[in-house]
């Protein structure tokens, strides 16, 4: 299965990047093509254009500025984020991804002003992040992007694919123990991927 794994973490000793080695690593060990998208690392800018936002709806026009990366995700069977949660929401260089890459005409179709998901290619999504806070905390603030994943992510891909949200709270008081039970669960994951 061609795997695209997203990454978004500016520190490549973090504990984040040690997730992202270990499943393309497990992913890998088991056969299948894996393209790895470090965000940071090549440099991706998040912020939409005055030009990108007026073509928009301009199908297909409105990749032209990110066409390599939509290629990316079109070529994609399974997707795998890999990121830290900071101020319950994703990193910016994440959302820009989403905001500049997941287009009409890429993830969805707009027919007669409804929105159609157009990213049935896509049979498989997990996400593995880690949060600083608790989960009560995070469940407090209703989880946004536990939510974004199995809702409006879910939303696009493949009607029924499975989807999992692997997620290591409490990153400020972890140890290396429970870091070392989390990339265990990890590894599981992706063995059975």
């Amino acid at each position: 299965m061609n795997i695209l794994v997203l990454h978004a973490h500016p520190v490549e000793t973090s504990f984040c990047t040690a997730l992202r080695d270990l499943a393309v690593e497990r992913l890998t060990a088991r056969g299948h093509a894996v393209d790895v998208c470090d965000l940071y690392a090549e440099n991706f800018d998040p912020r939409m254009t005055r030009a990108e936002r007026l073509a928009y709806h301009d199908v297909p026009a409105n990749a032209a500025g990110i066409h390599a990366y939509v290629e990316r995700l079109r070529r994609a069977e399974a997707l795998v984020l890999v990121f830290p949660v900071w101020n319950y929401g994703y990193p910016a260089i994440l959302k820009g991804f989403f905001d500049r890459v997941f287009l009409p005409g890429v993830s969805f179709k707009l027919v007669d002003g409804a929105v159609v998901p157009s990213l049935h290619g896509i049979r498989k999504l997990a996400a593995v992040t880690s949060y600083g806070g608790s989960r009560f905390r995070a469940m407090l603030m209703g989880d946004p992007p536990r939510r974004l994943v199995k809702r409006a992510l879910r939303a696009t891909i493949k009607p029924g694919a499975p989807v999992s949200y692997l997620a290591h709270y409490s990153m400020n008081l972890s140890t290396d123990r429970s870091r070392q039970k989390f990339m265990a669960k990890v590894a599981a994951a992706m063995d059975a991927f």
